[in-house]
């Protein structure tokens, strides 16, 4: 890996941000199918269900909108160690939980660390990476995520055999594994260079950017040309620009905020979540009865997950986002169509079957046909809007409003996730098909966007991207 080696292992540590925050994902779709849980918890209805899933989310939205001004005033690494910090506290209270109130407020403090996390770990990551790998390097945190979405799934399966409380109490209480891991490893990673520079530690920004470029070789052109393009466009910045919310709705950054966002609601918009978190009830709608089994298809899925998220990483900056986005919105199109019309035929020839009849082994085929439509939406998304819906609002905004664009950006990843999660448990009650048509045709009108609005920006600096948005 050679002089690689200093990147990739910043950027893989700052991963385990998304390893968190996929962890506390995943770790809730198989205990909602969990007897001991039901019977604790005293059998939540659809709408419960909603509001503790949906917690975390609005957790994660608060704590996307804090992470701005954090990130600016306490830099990008120090804001990652809080973030770490708090998840370990929610995880406790979560393990502790004796009703439903202490476990939503325990998924509502997860949920403040993860909503840090997921915004400020990207663009750490992307302010850290050369341009050439910029693409690898934040895919990793979507990697990670679908890592923590993956351990989730096995713990709980493997957790399923269990008799008692400990059945659901142990993964909740494994996630603050992960979290002191970060805490204390982030303390031995660097400062993004482009927040030293932007609060005048230059000297330190030059020894940064030599360790991650130039094995420590300060003196390197490829160190003094970077450092010398920083320090351009932030003085730039500090003598044209204001760095307020309101500059984010002002030209040229309105287009590029606008796309931020809209990558962010897209994202969510996928159904993504909807599947990582409520597969295991159209697992029990299309015909699997136990926890074991239904836990066990789960873990595939996270599987599925992690192996798709691959290809983004090795190739993303070859490929480009826009292509990677298209490809990807045109398979999850065909295969969300194909699983709405067997969910459908499922329905039909459950009610008219009988366990002698061929029609009960039709259905039992339509099932399993569901269940690997459910893993091909899952793999068209991990390529394609997993990496990128992350990568491209970390990478388009200027370094004076870098944090505080990505913390509004995020948040309109959680507040769609929030109105998708609390929303889904309901509408696959009252017929899942048709939510998974509707997911459809959202994703049509995705493929419009991207390809009508989206700018290609592969392997340009992050201070080259003025010129992409018309600064200059």
């Amino acid at each position: 890996m050679g002089h690689k080696a200093p990147k990739y292992v910043v950027s893989g540590i700052t991963a385990l941000g998304g390893l968190l925050f996929g962890y506390d994902i995943g770790i809730m779709a198989s205990i909602l199918q969990m007897e001991r849980f039901l019977d604790y918890f005293n059998h939540p209805g659809p709408l419960a269900v909603g509001v503790i899933v949906s917690s975390l989310t609005i957790g994660c939205f608060l704590g996307s909108l804090l992470s701005g001004p954090l990130a600016d005033w306490y830099s990008r690494k120090r804001t990652i160690m809080l973030g770490a910090l708090v998840c370990t506290f929610g995880a406790a209270i979560q393990f502790g939980s004796i009703n439903r109130e202490m476990l939503v407020a325990g998924r509502f403090v997860s949920g403040l660390a993860v909503g840090v996390l997921s915004s400020v770990v990207p663009m750490y990551q992307s302010e850290t990476a050369p341009p050439e790998n910029r693409g690898r390097m934040v895919s990793l945190q979507q990697w990670a995520i679908t890592w923590g979405i993956f351990l989730a799934f096995g713990i709980d399966y493997g957790c399923s055999f269990i008799d008692g409380p400990k059945q659901f109490r142990l993964p909740l209480g494994l996630q603050i594994v992960p979290s002191i891991v970060l805490l204390f490893t982030m303390a031995f990673m660097p400062y993004s260079p482009r927040w030293l520079v932007a609060h005048d530690y230059t000297n330190d920004a030059r020894h940064v950017l030599g360790r991650l470029r130039a094995y420590g070789h300060v003196s390197a052109p490829e160190v003094q040309e970077e450092l010398r393009l920083i320090r351009e466009t932030i003085s730039h910045e500090r003598e044209a620009k204001d760095s307020s919310y309101w500059d984010l709705l002002k030209f040229p950054n309105r287009r590029r905020t606008l796309i931020g966002c809209g990558m962010q609601f897209m994202q969510q918009f996928t159904g993504i979540n909807t599947l990582m978190l409520y597969a295991p009830t159209i697992f029990r709608d299309i015909g699997l009865n136990s926890i074991q089994s239904i836990a066990l298809c789960q873990a595939i899925n996270g599987l599925v997950n992690v192996l798709a998220t691959v290809p983004a990483i090795l190739w993303i900056d070859r490929w480009g986002r826009r292509p990677t986005l298209l490809i990807g919105t045109v398979c999850i199109i065909i295969f969300y169509l194909a699983l709405s019309l067997l969910m459908r035929s499922y329905d039909t020839l459950a009610d008219a079957s009988s366990q002698e009849s061929a029609i009960f082994k039709s259905a039992r085929s339509t099932g399993f046909a569901s269940i690997c439509m459910v893993y091909l939406v899952v793999a068209s998304f991990a390529f394609s809007w997993g990496p990128c819906g992350w990568l491209v609002p970390s990478e388009i905004f200027p370094n004076h409003l870098r944090a505080k664009a990505n913390s509004i950006t995020t948040s309109t990843n959680w507040i769609t996730n929030f109105i998708v999660t609390l929303l889904s448990p309901m509408l696959l009650h009252s017929g899942g098909w048709k939510l998974i048509l509707a997911f459809s045709v959202i994703m049509v009108a995705n493929l419009v966007v991207i390809y009508l609005f989206l700018p290609e920006t592969k392997g340009l600096s992050l201070e080259e991207m003025d010129a992409v948005f018309g600064d200059s």
